[in-house]
């Protein structure tokens, strides 16, 4: 598409009037929106199998482009023709004022319910609350889509010149983007080869400053399942002469992790951790502290894995972790009889370093579970998501001095950077695909926001913030890239 103009003539950016413009934006448009959209079960495709059939992912398709159609400019031109088989993907074009492209990224698919809400709040039920949006999807991140696009229209109305623009809205995030590339050679030819990503779907250490991602570590899951018997039995009668699945099945953890620390016993799913990271993470550290700490919900005493912030974020970003986080073959404790059980199957969730190819650890993992099974029981793995992480290139001069200014303009506080233990399949297939491209990887996801739990919430200030910050840095990434020579 041809630029709107080949001027690169620059404006002063109000920044009180950009703050003001998309304030009112938010209120208007975005959430009551996104109340609608949080109203909508859309899980992701590893969650519903049925998505096909449910139809919630049209209707929040449907959703988003009636949106897009209401608040477009003449100039845009929006992109959605389905793959078939495929889960939806939309593309927003912005014709710009030079050949530079920036892309924005977010998604529209969710996070399964999961226990625990707050009375009177859940995950399909929106509530504004203290300056919180709680509902599934709100920060993770249904708000990206609406606030890049408030973003643009605020910059337009100040008449700022801009890089020509790429909005990319996928709906298979959360179970590693399988959908996407197939979409990605699709509209090769629109999206073309950003110099700038900036990606919405991110977290931040506190709700005070703007907050850059530097790197996200890969994921792996599994299910492992140990059957000892073809049918339960008394457990009177079998135990002690039948081994317990489950204590085979710990007997397996314990090859994989060490029970009182934590730490991943398999050496090949460790990584060098860069020297520049670990300086990253004791300057974010220096920052929050023990607020580190009190951004989780924790019992009363509970202690964390470690007192020293710097080693709390270095587990979180670039060592190998593993969660057990779903389980099959076992009973609620009010259905439970006394029987000895057939089987146990654990679903197991691996977080690993940002610079491990996630193959490498499926490997490892398989023939570690597998090898030699304790009382030759029947042992089963099964992977499904699996993705690498990604480490970002050297930051440009110029991002950072805008990051700088944005940050200080709207929050009064510099900007930070620090990884994020997360993880987005999308960067790593970018930072294959786009080496040169600078990386602005951004979002809402703060203390306790609790994005994949239940209560999560969207700090409705710090969102409006951060979309001031975008749009301001879209305005002086043309400006800084066009000084006359």
């Amino acid at each position: 598409m041809a630029n709107r103009s080949t001027s690169t003539n620059t404006k002063p950016i109000d920044k009180k009037a950009l703050s003001t413009t998309i304030d009112a934006f938010w209120e208007q448009h975005i959430i009551p929106t996104l109340t609608d959209y949080i109203a909508i079960p859309c899980l992701s495709i590893d969650f519903d199998p049925n998505w096909q059939q449910h139809g919630y992912m049209d209707q929040v398709e449907a959703l988003a482009l009636e949106w897009l159609q209401r608040h477009k400019e003449p100039q845009w031109q929006i992109h959605h023709q389905r793959i078939p088989g495929k889960t939806p993907l939309i593309i927003v074009e912005v014709p710009g004022d030079s050949e530079h492209t920036i892309m924005l990224y977010g998604h529209l698919d969710k996070q399964p319910e999961m226990e625990g809400w707050f009375d009177g709040y859940g995950p399909w039920q929106p509530v504004v609350h203290e300056g919180k949006l709680y509902g599934r999807g709100g920060a993770d991140d249904g708000y990206a889509l609406f606030a890049a696009i408030a973003a643009i229209k605020a910059m337009g109305k100040q008449n700022l010149p801009h890089s020509r623009l790429v909005i990319l809205i996928e709906f298979s995030e959360e179970s590693g983007s399988p959908d996407l590339p197939p979409y990605l050679e699709k509209y090769q030819t629109i999206i073309g080869s950003p110099d700038l990503v900036i990606a919405l779907d991110s977290g931040a250490g506190d709700y005070e400053r703007l907050w850059s991602t530097t790197s996200l570590r890969g994921m792996l899951s599994c299910s492992v399942s140990v059957q000892v018997l073809k049918e339960a039995t008394h457990s009177g009668i079998a135990s002690g002469i039948v081994p317990s699945s489950m204590r085979i099945i710990r007997q397996l953890l314990d090859r994989l992790e060490n029970a009182d620390s934590g730490e991943i016993l398999l050496p090949s799913l460790h990584t060098a951790i860069p020297e520049q990271r670990r300086q990253q993470i004791d300057a974010t550290a220096a920052v929050l502290g023990e607020s580190l700490q009190e951004s989780f919900s924790l019992v009363d005493g509970l202690q964390t894995v470690s007192d020293d912030p710097s080693q709390l974020l270095l587990n979180n970003t670039w060592k190998p972790t593993l969660c057990v986080v779903g389980q099959d073959g076992m009973p609620t404790v009010k259905q439970a009889g006394n029987v000895l059980r057939a089987y146990t199957t654990l679903k197991l969730a691996f977080r690993l370093p940002p610079n491990l190819d996630y193959r490498t650890a499926q490997q490892a993992i398989q023939s570690t579970l597998t090898a030699d099974p304790p009382y030759n029981a029947t042992v089963t793995v099964n992977f499904d998501q699996g993705g690498n992480g990604w480490d970002a290139p050297p930051l440009a001069s110029w991002l950072q001095q805008a990051n700088s200014e944005a940050s200080l303009a709207f929050y009064d506080n510099d900007a930070q950077y620090f990884g994020l233990g997360a993880s987005i399949p999308f960067m790593a297939m970018l930072g294959e695909q786009y080496p040169a491209a600078q990386f602005l990887i951004t979002g809402v996801l703060g203390p306790k926001s609790n994005a994949h739990g239940p209560n999560e919430f969207l700090h409705i200030p710090y969102a409006k913030k951060l979309t001031s910050c975008v749009a301001y840095i879209l305005a002086r990434q043309f400006e800084l890239n066009h000084q006359p020579a």
